[in-house]
């Protein structure tokens, strides 16, 4: 692999964040080759250049390294071992490469069999949600081969900042774990700091600047906290794939005899929030769901000069 601008490059998955993860290989100079379930999620990418094709395997034929960023553990069990997944058409000597946050033991497993077929495999899963995927800014939690991941690191390095080799394969996956862990219990203290401030009548706004820059500052209360004063509620990253990530962070859990009660309290109030209709929604929408624990009807409380 020679890092280079030309270098033939796969895609899978445009999400929320894949769309913008894949546009910015696309604006480096890089030949994509993409593949979504849903075609129309796409259509910027191929407008911008990218070619599409119908299925995993024909993305894994055209390219020396393949993205996968899809939604859950069977998403990629289907599109890297299924039948038409990328491992039939991958060609000797690629790299398969997983962004998706998934179970530590699918990554292994896909290690297994992509060294059976003469090929690499990497699992990377990111941290940063919409906005770092937009800017470029990720963080990406590695694991696999070092020299693998070395040919990768150019790639990696136009997607994020943060690039960090965890350890063989599935580490990344475990490190984004840790990632959730402390993500979900921070965003309960996030949304119940805001339902105080909101019942005891202070300014949302001023309360936000005195406490961002001391001891409480995070990047869920910076990144999370406006949408919530504008009413924003739309994905960053989806509630429903949050649960999926808490739910394997807690059969990792169980399987270490871990007991952490944070994170299964995070758990249930995000399934509440599910129950609620808030799948679909953004993480930060867990605010709606402690409302109305409090019957509290939350209204955007922004000035119009920043709203």
């Amino acid at each position: 692999m020679s890092g280079t601008s030309q270098e033939p490059i796969g895609w899978i998955g445009c999400g929320v964040m894949g769309k913008s993860m894949c546009g910015h290989l696309l604006d480096a100079g890089h030949p994509v080759t993409v593949y979504s379930r849903t075609k129309s999620r796409a259509d910027d990418l191929v407008a911008r250049g990218a070619v599409w094709v119908d299925t995993p395997a024909e993305v894994a034929a055209r390219a020396n390294v393949v993205f996968t960023m899809v939604g859950f553990p069977s998403d990629v069990r289907e599109v890297v071992l299924g039948e038409r997944g990328t491992l039939v058409g991958a060609r000797a000597g690629s790299i398969l490469v997983d962004m998706t946050t998934s179970e530590p033991t699918l990554a292994q497993e896909i290690r297994v069999a992509a060294l059976a077929r003469g090929l690499e495999s990497i699992d990377a899963p990111v941290s940063g949600g919409d906005v770092g995927a937009r800017n470029a800014t990720l963080s990406i939690m590695i694991g696999g081969d070092a020299p693998a991941i070395e040919r990768v690191r150019p790639l990696f390095e136009i997607m994020g900042k943060t690039i960090v080799r965890q350890g063989d394969a599935g580490a990344g996956q475990h490190a984004k774990m840790v990632n959730q862990v402390l993500i979900a219990t921070l965003m309960i203290g996030v949304c119940e700091a805001l339902l105080y401030a909101y019942r005891a009548g202070l300014d949302l706004e001023t309360v936000l600047e005195a406490v961002s820059g001391g001891a409480a500052g995070s990047w869920s209360l910076t990144n999370y906290a406006p949408r919530m004063l504008k009413g924003d509620f739309e994905p960053g990253f989806f509630v429903e794939h949050f649960i999926k990530d808490m739910e394997i962070a807690l059969g990792e859990a169980r399987r270490m005899n871990l007991a952490l009660p944070g994170l299964a309290l995070a758990h249930e109030l995000y399934l509440a929030l599910r129950a609620q209709g808030g799948g679909r929604k953004g993480t930060q929408a867990l605010l709606l769901a402690l409302a109305r624990l409090s019957d509290v009807t939350w209204e955007p409380r922004v000035s119009p000069a920043t709203g």
